[in-house]
């Protein structure tokens, strides 16, 4: 009888520790890569159980979609980007950043670098391949402005996200929406270097890549903060030990595995965010003031209605 009841007993405290893992659907922005390195680790590497959560990585069939299906409450997080959330917070999805991925701009005015732009000023009368309109206007146009140039010195071409073989192939003479970490490792490793220009060196205010964005509604669900705990101690331990992590990484599908993810890896490792949960205030309210100037927003919105720090708000 004694064993019959340590045997239930047994089976009670398994069932209960089998209840308490919450589980979680995060949609990342695109299909898994270095930019995900800390969620991939978190989940391999049991940061996420140790939370007591099952965390689902969905890569979307269309880039587009998971902040939409987070603001219909389909998933409980979506990997997404600043700029993109204050443009999705003002059209009325109801979205709440509530960490950060990568701390730092990703995007990048790329031109070869062998070839005749040494500096923004010499794209005038230049041809720049762009994929998506709106916020990448934008970003040029600031950056041209402070070489004394507008978008009208330039002529836009729709390259349709084929952005590095169009500037090898002399399509066009730079591309505006490169990723530093991605495209310019990429030419590198194909023989063509590329020359970088940065967004928050040429009149662009800094802002954060990749960020977590939840529903405005759940905010108060004890398992995002604990998301944000799992994922701040995976970072540290990428941060810690960056070539095991690696490994970690590309042992999850044989088609990580290569140099061009690998140098994405090295370029990315120091970007990502030590502190996902923390929000700088000041940094957000300048970036909203800047798309407000820009045309993008009809007014800067208070801060707390689009972005919060968990971990502030207990």
């Amino acid at each position: 009888m004694l064993r019959l009841f340590a045997l239930a007993t047994l089976f009670l405290c398994v069932a209960g520790t089998a209840r308490a893992a919450d589980r979680l659907t995060v949609l990342l922005d695109w299909y898994v890569n270095p930019d995900h390195g800390p969620l991939v680790v978190a989940r391999e590497k049991g940061f996420f159980a140790k939370e007591n959560l099952e965390v689902e990585l969905i890569a979307p069939s269309d880039p587009n979609d998971p902040p939409k299906l987070v603001a219909a409450e389909q998933a409980d997080i979506a990997v997404t980007y600043q700029p993109q959330l204050h443009l999705q917070v003002a059209a009325g999805l109801p979205l709440v950043r509530i960490g950060t991925l990568v701390s730092t701009p990703l995007n990048t005015v790329v031109a070869l670098a062998d070839g005749p732009i040494s500096s923004l000023a010499d794209l005038k009368g230049k041809r720049v391949g762009f994929s998506v309109a709106g916020f990448e206007d934008v970003l040029l146009g600031t950056m041209l402005k402070t070489h004394g140039l507008s978008l009208a010195d330039v002529n836009l071409i729709n390259v349709n996200f084929s952005l590095s073989p169009a500037l090898i192939s002399g399509q066009v003479d730079a591309v505006i929406g490169a990723f530093r970490n991605v495209e310019i490792p990429q030419m590198a490793l194909l023989g063509h270097p590329g020359r970088g220009f940065y967004p928050e060196e040429e009149g662009v205010p800094p802002y954060d890549e990749l960020i977590y964005a939840a529903h405005r509604d759940g905010l108060d669900r004890p398992e995002l903060r604990r998301f944000l705990r799992a994922v701040e101690a995976a970072t540290q331990w990428v941060l810690n030990h960056p070539g095991e992590a690696w490994e970690v990484f590309k042992a999850t599908d044989a088609a990580l595995d290569n140099e061009a993810n690998y140098q994405a890896w090295l370029e990315t490792v120091r970007r990502f965010a030590h502190s996902p949960a923390a929000l700088d205030q000041g940094r957000y309210d300048q970036f909203a003031t800047f798309l407000k100037e820009q045309g993008l927003l009809q007014e800067v919105p208070e801060l707390s209605s689009y972005a919060v720090d968990l971990n502030a708000t207990r």
